[in-house]
């Protein structure tokens, strides 16, 4: 049996990390039943791909998207998942303040779960798109 997670417990399973603590991303919205979870994390010079550019780095994109995909499943299943592997298409330079990044299940199945991943900046531009591939067999 699993348990469905809201925005506020996937948040503080988020702060149980010290590297996703690090990146900091906030829980705007967790639907479980909807397989969606969105997240956004805020400019900080440690995530500049250059000094003084206002550009994300591309690790950074890539650990939200990871980390987004990784909680969309887990908010359906109440339980972490590790990931199998995951894939990050960057399509133009994300600039701050913000980015957000939208989760969308598109499987949890029995051994592996799909998660489509949307990074928009703050002007609601898409700027990356990832996809994560999840192992839910160990707990169902």
């Amino acid at each position: 049996m699993t348990t469905a997670l809201n925005a506020a417990e996937l948040q503080q399973r988020l702060a149980l990390s010290p590297f996703i603590n690090f990146l900091a991303p906030e829980v705007t919205q967790a639907d479980a039943e909807a397989g969606q979870v969105t997240m956004r994390i805020s400019m900080r010079p440690e995530f500049e791909r250059l000094a003084g550019s206002g550009q994300f780095h591309g690790g950074v994109i890539a650990a939200l998207i990871d980390t987004v995909g990784d909680y969309a499943l887990i908010a359906q299943l109440g339980v972490g998942v590790p990931t199998i592997n995951f894939s990050t298409d960057f399509l133009r330079p994300a600039t701050g303040p913000t980015l957000e990044a939208v989760a969308r299940i598109r499987r949890n199945g029995r051994t592996v779960g799909i998660v489509d991943i949307d990074v928009f900046d703050a002007r609601g531009v898409l700027v990356a798109v990832g996809r994560g591939c999840y192992a839910t067999q160990v707990h169902k």
